[in-house]
């Protein structure tokens, strides 16, 4: 490992994607723009990225292809100490139960603290969300559980599935009607689906189609199946939902890159990405504002071993009609097929 900034993957605190970073002890976020670009090249071996802010004692090197990007020890620390888990009966934090829609008949139950507010739901790339009710764990809990099971509705929704969706969604009004129709189905249980301890909490669709930028771009055709040693990604993000960034690249159309599957890799900045925004950008475009996606979180002489996605860089992207550039040097795979496109490596 050559002690480079390593990306932890995309995270949504507030009303934009941020990619984070970690060094050591030093952690930083850079917030993304649509119609900025984006390029790196991965380098060496994927390793282990650790539990719970510790280190992998064991610095395991890690499958390119999984999404946790922690070893098996890592990962059952990791497990043990989540909500997910039941661990912690005790916890006195107030958390919200919901409702999230990720396209027709996808739709999971789940809960998230309050005071994370929505970002949950960003972070799953629920299309659209309804809270159902508030109240301590274990209420939120065993309230979705019996919802899952009233409604039929899976406990996860695995992201390939989400993908395959994402280009082809109904209308805004039809994307409200379904939410609405399930949340009615649940008001219409018995002591609506939960126990009295458990606030319900009235009928509020809201719907991020907007906030992820994919209701006015091209649908997705391929993504990335895993980085290998030496290549490259780079194109210029056009939406992004969930861990999902959508890369548009000249002669290939959007990409999605799953930035579950670049942690734990050293990244190292692709010089003169040929990446610009385009006219149709609905943010960032021309913006001395936006992000220069190419240079990396900025450190001293190390800054190059990174992603072209820095904190500290400064901003030079471009308008530039119908441009697009970038280049996929790694594995890709079609949307919702899953056939290994050849000759891109």
């Amino acid at each position: 490992m050559s002690g480079g900034w390593w990306c932890d993957g995309v995270r949504w605190p507030g009303q934009a994607p941020e990619l984070g970073w970690s060094r050591g002890g030093d952690r930083r976020v850079s917030v993304l723009a649509y119609g900025a670009g984006i390029g790196f090249r991965a380098l060496g071996e994927r390793h282990c990225v650790g539990a719970r802010g510790n280190v992998c004692p064991l610095g395991a090197v890690v499958p390119g292809r999984s999404t946790g990007g922690r070893c098996a020890e890592c990962a059952r620390l990791d497990r043990a100490h989540s909500v997910a888990a039941d661990t912690m009966a005790d916890d006195p934090r107030t958390y919200r139960v919901y409702l999230a829609w990720f396209g027709p008949g996808m739709v999971k139950v789940g809960i998230t603290g309050e005071e994370r507010g929505a970002a949950r739901l960003r972070e799953q790339g629920a299309v659209v969300f309804s809270w159902l009710g508030r109240g301590p764990l274990m209420a939120a809990r065993r309230t979705e559980e019996v919802l899952r099971a009233a409604l039929g509705v899976p406990d996860r929704i695995a992201y390939a599935r989400k993908r395959a969706v994402r280009g082809r969604l109904p209308g805004a009004e039809e994307r409200a009607a379904e939410v609405a129709e399930l949340y009615g189905r649940v008001a219409r249980l018995e002591g609506g689906g939960g126990p009295e301890s458990l606030e319900r909490l009235p009928l509020e669709v809201v719907d991020q189609a907007e906030l992820f930028g994919i209701d006015r771009t091209p649908a997705p055709v391929r993504s990335v199946r895993e980085l290998v040693d030496g290549g490259v990604v780079s194109g210029r993000l056009v939406a992004a939902a969930g861990p999902d960034l959508h890369l548009a690249v000249d002669g290939v159309g959007v990409v999605v890159l799953d930035t579950r599957l670049i942690t734990g890799w050293d990244l190292a900045a692709v010089p003169d990405v040929p990446v610009r925004a385009g006219a149709g950008s609905d943010a960032a475009a021309g913006s001395k504002s936006a992000p220069d996606v190419s240079a990396g979180p900025r450190a001293g002489s190390d800054a190059a071993a990174s992603v072209k996605a820095g904190p500290d860089a400064s901003a030079s992207v471009k308008a530039t009609p119908g441009a697009s550039g970038g280049e996929m040097r790694v594995p890709l795979i079609d949307i919702g097929g899953g056939g290994v496109q050849g000759g891109l490596f």
